[in-house]
């Protein structure tokens, strides 16, 4: 395998070109010419109408990732600002959290902040702390209680992204990024970066031969889980979930060629309510039917981090770098299991 340490560095690099690019972007994307819908298929009109455009909602962060529709609003992390925003469809925004990545001091700059952010069950939210290594439950004052931290006595790497299978049970992935080292990194404990699911108390490593799983999201039946990778080889893979969580049939869904040059990853993924996966990548989300079709990608003049469906599945909403977008939808976006 290739050196991870190179990898990570690659990866932050690929940020910063994003950050680098916001003066001139933002100023494009203010008249519109910046972001586009590329048609790559017809069967694309169905999902997006023709000559709709891709709206920049709110800008001016470090890196924004982990978005979550809740209370009519859009909550999401800024990794690099370690702080947890949100912000209204009209583009109003409210800082709720600061020092949110469990890290104090936080390095400056770093990307250690919080991540991904779900609504459970009983209505509360559930944060990654990338940089803490954990898994919190946020209170009514918005404070944290550690819920997940370990595996089998060992300290867990960072978790990135975390979803709830219709079944109830929380799944997240696991990959070095919280550690400077990476896979070398003398504070990681575990000898693989995992794929978890987590029902009846019980914590399973249920996929473990993946690099930098990164995103992941599940058809609307349950059937079909999609996990992204985001290096050294980069693609997403789907695999078949049978009973209590049981994977099996790990089949590539999309894979991205060392050819490719444009910025961005297999990072954040949501699957439409026809069972079509969006999944960022090299310039923007592509958006791919269950058999690996690319129907049309969103391009955005800033690296896509992570996307998630709001009112009522009617909008996706984009974290990318700087900046929120927004798109209107034709076919409605697959809601979490749990919501507020």
């Amino acid at each position: 395998m290739r050196n991870i340490m190179n990898l990570a560095r690659r990866a932050r690099q690929t940020m910063l070109m994003g950050v680098a690019g916001i003066a001139t972007a933002s100023a494009a994307t203010s008249d519109g010419p910046a972001t586009r819908v590329e048609r790559l298929d017809p069967a694309l009109d169905a999902i997006i109408a023709p000559g709709t455009a891709i709206e920049r909602v709110a800008t001016g962060f470090k890196f924004t990732e982990g978005p979550m529709w809740r209370e009519g609003r859009l909550w999401f992390s800024d990794l690099r600002d370690n702080k947890v925003f949100a912000v209204s469809p009209n583009g109003k925004v409210e800082l709720l959290i600061e020092r949110a990545g469990g890290l104090d001091p936080f390095p400056v700059d770093s990307y250690l902040g919080s991540n991904a952010m779900a609504t459970d069950k009983d209505g509360s939210v559930l944060l990654v702390q990338q940089g803490g290594r954990k898994i919190v439950r946020l209170d009514a004052r918005l404070q944290p209680t550690t819920v997940l931290d370990r595996y089998q006595g060992k300290k867990l790497n960072s978790p990135n992204d975390l979803v709830f299978a219709p079944d109830g049970s929380l799944w997240f992935t696991d990959p070095p990024f919280g550690l400077r080292g990476m896979d070398k990194d003398p504070a990681k404990e575990l000898s693989f970066n995992g794929v978890y699911r987590y029902a009846d108390g019980k914590l399973h490593a249920a996929i473990k031969d993946l690099t930098l799983p990164n995103g992941l999201a599940f058809s609307p039946d349950g059937k079909t889980l999609y996990v992204a990778n985001f290096g050294p080889e980069r693609f997403v893979k789907a695999y078949d979930i049978g009973a209590d969580g049981a994977v099996g049939n790990a089949r590539m869904l999309i894979q991205y060629g060392a050819d490719e040059k444009r910025t961005g990853g297999p990072d954040g993924i949501k699957v439409d309510s026809a069972g079509n996966i969006w999944t960022t990548g090299p310039g923007g989300i592509r958006i791919v039917t269950p058999r690996g079709k690319v129907l049309g990608q969103l391009v955005l003049p800033e690296v896509a981090a992570n996307l998630a469906f709001a009112e009522q599945g009617k909008v996706a909403y984009i974290t990318a770098t700087s900046s929120i977008y927004k798109i209107a939808l034709r076919t409605a976006g697959t809601m979490p299991l749990y919501q507020r």
